[in-house]
């Protein structure tokens, strides 16, 4: 079934279509939830939910718009919700950084496994490491990232920039001196 014939007997509340799409992006948008909220029920609850308004709302997707970056966007949207709800107003507008500043790249990749570098991510503190997964995993681009967190374009570089030094710095230190223990939450 074409992605536009699922959408409409979805919009139909036709339950076939409904659990066809459920099963085609509940495991992409767990995913995301989980990257942002770091924690396994919450990423369920907002999957859940997020199931619910996308099916509630879909008369409202544009025909031009994907249908799985339509219910991803729902997701990253439910999941910042929970965040910033937990935080309440952790987001800083930061001084702008000039476009000469230093942006680290990592020197030395021997000894980093994927589980080592999802490790460091999630050492960050909470801005940058969000906006880390929203632009590093999730592929969106800053523009899309400031219009989402309801941030200047230039916070979001800014908190980019220093998020991937961080992160890179983290990286660099812990392959030096081994695989030291390393806080992962949950």
């Amino acid at each position: 079934m074409k992605e536009k014939e699922l959408i409409e007997k979805c919009k139909q509340n036709e339950y076939s279509a409904q659990l066809t799409v459920y099963k085609m992006y509940k495991d992409m948008m767990y995913n995301v939830s989980y990257r942002i909220v770091r924690n396994r029920h919450d990423a369920e609850d907002i999957t859940q939910e997020s199931f619910i308004k996308g099916f509630e709302k879909i008369g409202q997707i544009k025909e031009e718009v994907s249908l799985g970056a339509w219910l991803k966007r729902i997701s990253v949207n439910a999941s910042l919700d929970l965040v910033r709800k937990r935080k309440n107003e952790y987001w800083v507008d930061e001084m702008v950084v000039t476009e000469d500043s230093e942006e680290m790249e990592l020197n030395d990749e021997s000894g980093v496994t994927i589980e080592l570098v999802k490790n460091c991510i999630n050492q960050l503190k909470e801005k940058y490491r969000i906006i880390l997964v929203l632009y590093m995993i999730e592929d969106y681009n800053h523009r899309e990232i400031s219009e989402i967190l309801k941030l200047k374009e230039s916070t979001v570089r800014n908190q980019y920039r220093r998020g991937k030094n961080q992160l890179i710095e983290m990286i660099q230190n812990t392959s030096k001196h081994g695989f030291k223990k390393i806080h992962t939450g949950s």
